[in-house]
């Protein structure tokens, strides 16, 4: 199992602080991966502050002048279109998606042989290098944060929609414990059937089985896998094992054995439900798996430790 890193490798080809794209200026790089690069910006008009994604993929583009991107090869234009055209998909499915505890974009634009997404600005942190820094969180943390994803995720498949990579990285914390799901490229309509699927996003420790299958079934069982393996993350500190390897030889503990003197059975079992590797087994939509975080519980507690006393200081741990 490795342990849950961000990646803080160097970004290219980011815009220049300053620049003015449609109405914003860019303000500074936020950060940026494979295929985009996330920057802070001011409205020119309003003044308020926006944070913008660029679609950037960076093993087949590059910018010319500053400002423009192109392919790099030929070869590679194919591919930047279509990427460009799905990114495009995604800021306007999320732009009509309108819930507290999913990222609201507020406009979408093309410029400079691109797409842009604006979002609104949100103080907090990432969940990802939340458990980096803190190690495994409180019950009561997960308690607060978790049911306010689900709510968000049965609004996305009520729309018809799947995430299908849901992580620690894709959830951003607000002061008070309150959740934000970001991060939609991989998302895809809902199927009735096998026929006719995209091809998957595969993230280890956090895709089930079937999305490693392209014949494999998705649907909100495969978003609940992610959403138990993420609160798995919560406990542990690291990643899950990968499904694929579970499938093979699953040596992961349930975590009702593994964690049982820190946390209720209720919480461990809901993890374990969601872990499932047949997908089968699982809950089958969100709605159903709701219902057990309003069990009651009581816990066990380990002698506190100083860093349980540090995180309790914290509003959404309380």
């Amino acid at each position: 199992m490795a342990d849950l890193k961000i990646v803080m490798s160097k970004v290219k080809n980011k815009l220049p602080n300053g620049t003015v794209i449609d109405n914003y200026i860019i303000e500074k790089m936020l950060g940026g991966g494979g295929f985009s690069i996330v920057y802070l910006a001011t409205d020119n008009h309003s003044k308020t502050k926006s944070v913008i994604k660029e679609y950037m993929p960076s093993k087949i583009a590059r910018r010319v002048d500053g400002l423009k991107i192109e392919a790099t090869e030929d070869s590679h234009q194919d591919a930047l279109v279509a990427g460009r055209k799905s990114f495009f998909k995604e800021a306007s499915i999320l732009a009509k998606l309108h819930h507290p505890n999913i990222v609201h974009v507020t406009n979408f634009f093309q410029a400079n042989g691109t797409v842009y997404m604006v979002m609104d600005y949100e103080e907090g942190a990432n969940l990802q290098s939340y458990i980096k820094s803190r190690g495994r969180l409180s019950e009561t943390f997960i308690r607060t944060v978790f049911p306010q994803l689900l709510t968000g995720l049965d609004a996305i498949h009520s729309s018809g929609l799947l995430h299908l990579d849901i992580k620690p990285g894709n959830i951003h914390l607000r002061p008070g414990g309150r959740p934000l799901l970001f991060d939609f490229g991989a998302v895809h309509q809902m199927s009735a059937t096998r026929q006719n699927q995209e091809s998957q996003v595969v993230t280890p420790g956090f895709s089930p089985v079937e999305q490693y299958n392209i014949k494999g079934y998705v649907g909100p069982w495969t978003d609940i896998y992610a959403i138990g393996a993420t609160m798995r993350a919560c406990i542990e500190g690291v990643s899950p094992p990968a499904a694929n390897t579970r499938l093979e030889k699953d040596k992961m503990r349930p975590a009702t054995v593994a964690f049982k003197k820190r946390y209720s059975a209720p919480l461990l079992e809901a993890i374990d439900w969601a872990m499932e590797i047949d997908p089968e087994l699982r809950p089958q939509k969100v709605s159903d798996y709701l219902k057990i975080f309003d069990i009651e519980y009581s816990l066990q507690e380990e002698p506190e430790t100083a860093l349980d006393k540090f995180v309790s200081t914290f509003p959404w741990v309380k």
